[in-house]
């Protein structure tokens, strides 16, 4: 039987297949520390899970409008201009199964055959993949260390042609944790406006930021800057939600129209239930998401700590999300090598940085307990000195 060209040129999730092995290993009895998935370890809310469960109890399980509930979207709408000065009518607003899912019904619906995607690297696994499914093609932009991992105005115009069609913002960002300053996105706004590319603004870890710093959504750094953005979020990482499978997006009207109609015979509506438990995230006490930032602080600042009083290990310190990218480049192993024997001979797991397009550097999640990181990063000192 021959597959599809598009499918047989996927790569398989890392960062899934790290964690199924060491869950593996873990059904086997043996001690692993994880710091592969990218989830919060904390149980979503009670009022959120009580508000599904009350709308399952009212029968609320049928088919929605394929965008999502009308309440629900204008929600959003208002999160939108309350917390992130974006201006969008609800039927600008595009509810998903998931943010993944807003990001790939937003390059679907842009993007075609001939097409060229920036995407600042090291990047989220996901998004070449996506790309590649449109039938466009991902250009990366090399990013420093020792510029925090972002790409400048000056990287976006040099990797640009005249294919170019769309640029994907990453901010707080997974792997690196990098947050882009309002000055960075400025100068990044004015480039994409002068060529009128599309942006693509992933901003699923705002909540989620260190030290001061402020999150800002490009979009709202001008009209002509709005005009121009795509901007996705969701309710898993801020919630604990991400088995609820709920993301969502705001857009320019026409693209909102096309995104509708590309999910409308996909995947028709996301969970009816879990837009309730979404409705009551979004109206509920916040002080849920500042509650579960604060401890990701903590265990982000003890591992910072750690990790640079490692020799021959260096990492740059997160300003948000809760990972970070280490690079072991010089202790002699590439990325793959270096995890499977991590995890074989330590019993620690992380994410081979190659996922993320550096072979130089591994990713590890602070989404986990302090114990566990205290024990983990006990494990892999050790193992980076026998190396």
């Amino acid at each position: 039987m021959e597959l599809s060209e598009r499918a047989t040129s996927l790569s398989p999730s890392l960062t899934l297949a790290i964690d199924g092995k060491a869950k593996s290993m873990i059904a086997g009895g043996q001690d692993v520390c994880g710091f592969g998935a990218g989830e919060p370890d904390f149980d979503t809310p009670e009022h959120i899970k009580a508000a599904a469960i009350a709308a399952l109890g009212e029968g609320f399980t049928k088919y929605t409008p394929s965008s999502g509930v009308p309440e629900l979207r204008q929600a959003i709408a208002d999160k939108f201009k309350t917390d992130n000065g974006l201006n969008y009518k609800s039927s600008q607003v595009i509810v998903s199964n998931g943010a993944k899912h807003s990001c790939f019904n937003a390059i679907l619906a842009t993007c075609q055959p001939g097409d060229e995607v920036l995407i600042p690297s090291p990047y989220w696994l996901s998004y070449p993949e996506m790309v590649r499914l449109a039938g466009a093609e991902p250009v990366f932009v090399p990013t420093r260390e020792e510029n925090g991992w972002k790409m400048t105005a000056e990287d976006f115009e040099n990797a640009m042609s005249p294919r170019t069609k769309m640029v994907i913002i990453n901010s707080p960002g997974n792997p690196t944790g990098a947050v882009y300053t309002r000055e960075e996105l400025e100068a990044i706004a004015a480039v994409a406006i002068e060529e009128e590319i599309l942006i693509l603004s992933d901003e699923i870890y705002e909540k989620l930021t260190y030290d001061d710093v402020e999150h800002i959504s490009i979009g709202s750094l001008s009209p002509e800057a709005h005009d121009l953005t795509i901007t996705v979020n969701g309710f898993s990482k801020a919630y604990a939600m991400t088995g609820w499978r709920l993301g969502y997006l705001g857009a320019p009207e026409a693209i909102a129209k096309a995104i509708d109609s590309i999910q409308s015979h996909s995947t028709s509506n996301p969970c009816s239930f879990a837009q309730k438990g979404a409705l009551a995230a979004l109206q509920g006490d916040q002080q849920v998401i500042e509650d579960m930032r604060e401890e990701f602080n903590v265990r982000r600042d003890y591992m910072y700590d750690r990790l640079t009083k490692i020799n021959n290990v260096t990492v740059a310190k997160p300003s948000g999300a809760f990972y970070m990218l280490v690079n072991i480049g010089k202790l002699g192993l590439n990325s793959t090598n270096f995890s499977d024997r991590l995890l074989s001979k330590a019993g620690v797991a992380v994410v081979p940085g190659i996922a993320f397009g550096d072979d130089r550097t591994i990713r590890m999640s602070y989404a986990t307990s302090l114990d566990v990181i205290k024990r983990g990063l006990d494990k892999f000192e050790d193992f980076c000195r026998s190396v």
